[in-house]
């Protein structure tokens, strides 16, 4: 027998164990099922679980499990990334702790250090993934640096430099002047603060008292002017095109342009050039052949192109030093509030750098175009389709990738420099020596680029290189192209877009055919989740709180298509009550007798009520596979949900309670059969969603299982086109909603639970009469009837609540069981409420100053409220419309 209580940390280690240790999670290149492959985004070896991670993994796991039980062959491929600067610094801070820097222990012994951090700390990640119930194949569980991956990075690196398609140019990066790295704009977080524009006047040459004002954020950068652009067709400058301008402080001439950046409606409708600090004057500067004058270090110092005075100072004092000597000059115009956004790096958080610096970069453009074709023809579509156009965007507007960072854990860069600044590009050390000796015609000693690849360089290459390439594989043959990708909308760039370029180039085929893309996790206000607010939710505190099910379930429930999720506490602990009510029932089911029949199939059936409940599981299973194969993840929840808790639970467990307690013994045995029968179809399509629950009820409500419950087969969900059925069909729904009806009746009005009224049933047809007389015990105790009875034409509907249900009217007396007068005056003082509040958002909502203003999740709120408003004003009204007048 079942425990009172469903607890489940006293079974969710106890089943995964068993479903890993028996190869239940593995993939079998061999099997006769067609292959289904998930490619799991490998989470940073540094991380920890979080919601996001909590949503994507479950999502692909209901996948997964789903596939599995239809036959498949199913390949979820897990991993780590190695997340170059975050792993990094996690072992630069500990040797900090211990009065160390990775400069003192030199290159490879920092590497060495890096590497045991991994093997000791490094697995958090893949851990807490179990404790979610995530079921990928780990047995090929990959990392971005293993040898492997490391020979696919090389030999990429290298045939795309051969071909052309990397580079080392001197371009504008994000530079980190406390890592001293380039980063990339993921790494960059923009953080909204109230700024300055300071307007500052440049004198023209040879035109005494003749000035071109400029506004600017950044007055620092003004010593790297190497230019003031104006648009060509601005009136007011037209003249000055070609002329020059004196850069104050520096003692520089430099030109007026005509360029289309500048816009005569913004400021003075004039902007300072500084194409080696501005990544919008870096093109303008590229346009007009403008020199490239960079007046930073890399800590952000002035350097020796900037006046000596500012030599050495940080930029930030620099800032000040300017604005005082340019107010000084008498060349300050003004200086205005300026609310706006400064990027910082999301782990220094230190104010970013664009930065002029030798980097690698990867031609992107002419890798994107075949990227674009293959989302354009229909090889890959998005899931929902709209992210489409956001790709589309990204990729018609690509710059050059910079693929190189200044920090040393990664996949170092396979070049090495020859005495005079040549370099070599091969896979191994070996091959470069080769090349020199042929160039120089002798030996020379070489030095490796010292810099590391970009992560997302080793993970653009997942699909194919996890599955052995560039060797010609088994797995490779089998698994690629993948089926899906599930992940954020926020990487579509900097993975998805970069997979699919890497997958075309060098696998001649897309790398999954469907990319779904899911919302962000934010707290259940809107507001994106983040430490400084406090608003963080641990996903393994709610396990250990909620079980693992409970979160999973929420979770899918919430994954609406293009909504964000709104994530609270309180939802979790609702769906805990969920698995509480299944285990409750299951418990009911075992006390009843309801045991599992081998072979049992439910046919030649008998009970109005077993024939109603077998098409309704064949509804429900239809429509959750629908909903799967369609990635509806919500509508799948919400169908299982509704089933199990309202039809299975609520509705056909109160039908079958008179037949189990009754004498009728073939009744009996085939309700018993039935209801254990219907039990296990929940447990099938619940599966996915809450695979511990799940397994452990399939464990205990049978003794002798030959298979356990993830490896048993989906079933084929038929809808009967009996003609006994589809009769027993519509008289159970006549009574389910008969008693709904009234129910709703007795909550709307305030019945009292204990008082029994009368119905009465008028204009019934036959049909409806002889329904009545079949059901009504049932209907006398589960709608709290004192007596139900078809209604003579004279009888009275004064005092009473009606109700049409199909041809009859159903009549319920309520004189005397509440103050009706009372009680119209409540429904009113109710509806007029409720109509205040629609109105005072009405207001809001047509009011287009909030709407611009207020925060898109706020704005949603409050539709999200005014349609609650309206549902409830429209339910009161028609319950004020069911009683009759005096």
């Amino acid at each position: 027998m079942l425990d009172k209580t469903f607890r489940p940390a006293t079974i969710e280690a106890k089943h995964y164990e068993r479903w890993e240790k028996s190869g239940a999670f593995a993939a079998d290149t061999a099997a006769s099922g067609r292959p289904y492959v998930i490619m799991m985004p490998p989470p940073n070896v540094t991380g920890n679980l979080h919601m996001g991670h909590a949503l994507t993994f479950t999502l692909q796991d209901i996948l997964v499990r789903y596939h599995r039980m239809r036959g498949f062959d199913v390949l979820w491929q897990p991993g780590t990334d190695h997340a170059g600067i975050a792993t990094q610094m996690v072992v630069e801070r500990q040797l900090e702790a211990q009065g160390s820097n990775r400069h003192d222990l030199g290159r490879e012994a920092f590497i060495d250090r890096v590497w045991a951090w991994k093997e000791e700390s490094g697995g958090a990640i893949t851990r807490q993934l179990r404790r979610l119930g995530a079921s990928p194949d780990w047995a090929r569980e990959r990392f971005t640096m293993d040898d492997g991956l490391s020979q696919a990075v090389r030999k990429v690196f290298v045939e795309l430099y051969k071909q052309g398609l990397i580079y080392r140019d001197k371009r504008l990066v994000n530079w980190d002047p406390k890592l001293h790295t380039a980063i990339s704009d993921l790494e960059v977080e923009s953080r909204e603060v109230k700024g300055r524009m300071w307007y500052f006047k440049y004198p023209v040459e040879g035109q005494p008292g003749t000035f071109i004002t400029v506004g600017t954020t950044r007055p620092e950068t003004m010593l790297g002017d190497t230019a003031v652009a104006v648009h060509p067709d601005d009136e007011r400058y037209q003249a000055l095109v070609g002329a020059r301008c004196l850069l104050p402080l520096a003692d520089r001439p430099i030109p007026v342009i005509g360029d289309i950046y500048a816009d005569p409606a913004k400021g003075s409708g004039a902007v300072k050039i500084t194409p080696a600090h501005d990544f919008n004057d870096f093109e303008v500067g590229r346009r007009h052949a403008l020199p490239m004058i960079n007046i930073l270090d890399r800590d952000a110092r002035l350097n020796d192109a900037a006046p000596e005075r500012f030599r050495g100072l940080d930029r930030f004092m620099v800032r000040d030093q300017v604005v005082a000597e340019m107010d000084a000059l008498g060349l300050l115009e003004k200086i205005e509030d300026n609310a706006m956004t400064v990027p910082y790096g999301d782990r220094s958080g230190v104010v970013i750098e664009p930065w002029l610096t030798d980097q690698w970069f990867v031609d992107a453009r002419a890798l994107a175009a075949p990227a674009l074709r293959a989302v354009e023809d229909g090889r890959t579509t998005f899931v929902p389709r709209h992210w489409e156009n956001t790709y589309f965007e990204w990729m018609r507007n690509i710059q050059p990738w910079c693929i190189s960072r200044q920090i040393w854990w990664g996949h170092q860069v396979p070049a090495w420099y020859g005495p005079d600044g040549r370099f070599f590009v091969e896979t191994s050390e070996e091959e470069a020596i080769q090349a020199a000796i042929r160039h120089y015609g002798k030996a020379v000693t070489l030095v490796r680029d010292p810099d590391v690849l970009d992560t997302w360089f080793s993970s653009a290459l997942w699909p194919f290189s996890t599955l052995g390439w560039p060797a010609q594989t088994p797995e490779l043959k089998r698994y690629y192209p993948t089926d899906v990708l599930v992940t954020g909308f926020d990487i579509i760039f900097f993975w998805v877009a970069r997979m699919m370029m890497m997958g075309l180039h060098f696998m001649g085929d897309v790398p999954f055919r469907t990319i779904y893309i899911h919302a962000l996790v934010r707290d259940e206000k809107g507001h994106k989740m983040s430490k400084s607010k406090g608003n963080v939710i641990d996903p393994l505190d709610l396990i250990d709180t909620y079980g693992c099910d409970a979160l999973r379930f929420t979770m899918a429930a919430l994954a609406a298509p293009g909504r964000d999720i709104k994530m609270s506490e309180s939802r979790v602990a609702g769906y805990r009550n969920f698995a509480t009510k299944l285990w409750n029932a299951a418990r009911f089911c075992q006390m009843n007798e309801c045991f599992v029949v081998s072979g049992y199939q439910p046919r030649d059936l008998q009970e109005k009520v077993n024939l109603w409940i077998v098409g309704k599981v064949a509804q429900a299973g239809q429509r959750v596979t629908e909903a799967i194969k369609a990635y509806r993840f919500n509508d799948a929840a919400q169908v299982c949900y509704a089933f199990t808790w309202n039809t299975f639970c609520d509705w056909y467990l109160e039908f079958a309670k008179p037949i189990f307690g009754g004498g009728d013994a073939k009744a009996q045995v085939e309700t018993r059969a039935t209801t254990a029968w219907v039990l296990d179809q929940i447990l099938v399509i619940l599966h996915p969603f809450m695979p511990f629950l799940t397994e452990e009820l399939w464990e205990s409500l049978s003794d002798g299982r030959e298979t356990r419950l993830m490896e048993a087969p989906w079933p084929e969900f038929a809808t009967s086109t009996d003609g006994k059925a589809e009769v027993a069909t519509a008289d159970m729904e006549w009574l389910v909603r008969l008693i709904g009806d009234v129910r709703s009746v007795r909550a709307e009005m305030n019945v009292p639970p204990g008082a029994k009224i009368p119905l009465y049933l008028k204009d019934a047809g036959a049909e409806t009469r002889s329904r009545l007389v079949a059901h009504r015990d049932i209907l006398l105790g589960l709608a709290r009837l004192e007596r139900a009875e078809l209604a003579d034409d004279e009888i009275s509907v004064k005092g009473a609540a009606q109700i049409v249900v199909e041809e009859a009217t159903v009549v319920l007396p309520l004189a005397g069981v509440i103050d009706l007068e009372q009680e119209r005056a409540r429904l009113a003082k109710e509806i007029q409420k409720l109509a205040g509040e629609i109105t005072k958002i009405d207001n809001k909502l047509d009011n287009a100053g909030f709407v611009a203003k207020a925060p898109p999740e706020v704005v949603e709120e409050q539709r999200e409220r005014r349609n609650d408003f309206a549902t409830a004003r429209e339910k009161l009204a028609q319950a004020l419309g069911r009683i009759a007048a005096e």
